[in-house]
């Protein structure tokens, strides 16, 4: 049975596979992070190498290997990593990272994220107040919903436990490898698990175990081998 150990970061993330890899330290939980993340930003940036990343503006660095279309909107605090890629119309609202071989696409918005490596939120995303593992993709138009309607603190949910975050603004703790198919809408507090598929046009809550296929609420199957 799920518990609240699943979502631990070591549970969830390949901590090599990000430039913010330091940010994780001496916590438990991933979201523990989010408050954070704003001023990590600037103090890694201006640590980076002037050979290899470039300033442009109020705090953001951009490697000079990435690709950012004239036509992105990027606002500090931000960390462009190498060979990512900004396509056209990406808004990036500040405070985040976006890791070394990732994709921002057309008309996708980040606030307040980190991206591993080679994340893609290609076609239409909202990631807002959100951490995407190595590898992990967002189908087209799948968002991150990040303040409850009600707009009280998130809680997240895992099994039986319960864990209070403390957070008004939380979207979704998305693991290393993991597939979210279009349309799908992770709502505040949700937790994805390693190598785990999300169907199309799901809308999801909660804990989604490690290795498992997302079909519908009540509805998850484990992967076959």
């Amino acid at each position: 049975m799920a518990c609240i150990h699943d979502t631990r970061i070591e549970e969830l993330y390949t901590l090599e596979e990000t430039i913010a890899g330091e940010i994780f330290e001496g916590v438990a939980y991933p979201w523990e992070v989010l408050p954070k993340i704003g001023e990590f930003i600037v103090a890694l940036g201006n640590k980076l190498p002037e050979e290899r990343y470039e300033k442009r503006g109020d705090n953001v660095w951009i490697a000079r290997s990435a690709n950012v279309y004239p036509s992105a909107c990027i606002n500090g605090p931000a960390i462009i990593d190498e060979e990512a890629e900004v396509r056209h119309c990406a808004f990036i609202r500040g405070n985040a990272i976006v890791g070394k071989g990732a994709v921002v696409g057309n008309s996708t918005e980040l606030k307040n994220v980190i991206l591993f490596n080679k994340v893609q939120v290609p076609h239409y995303n909202y990631v807002g107040d959100s951490i995407l593992g190595y590898k992990a993709h967002m189908g087209a138009g799948s968002i991150t919903s990040n303040v409850k309607s009600d707009k009280t603190l998130v809680v997240v949910r895992a099994g039986e436990d319960r864990l209070e975050t403390g957070l008004k603004k939380f979207g979704a703790m998305v693991g290393d490898h993991v597939e979210v198919g279009c349309n799908s809408v992770l709502n505040p507090g949700t937790v994805i698990g390693k190598e785990t598929n999300i169907y199309p046009t799901s809308m999801v809550r909660g804990f989604i175990p490690a290795g498992t296929i997302y079909k519908r609420q009540g509805e998850i199957a484990a992967k076959r081998d």
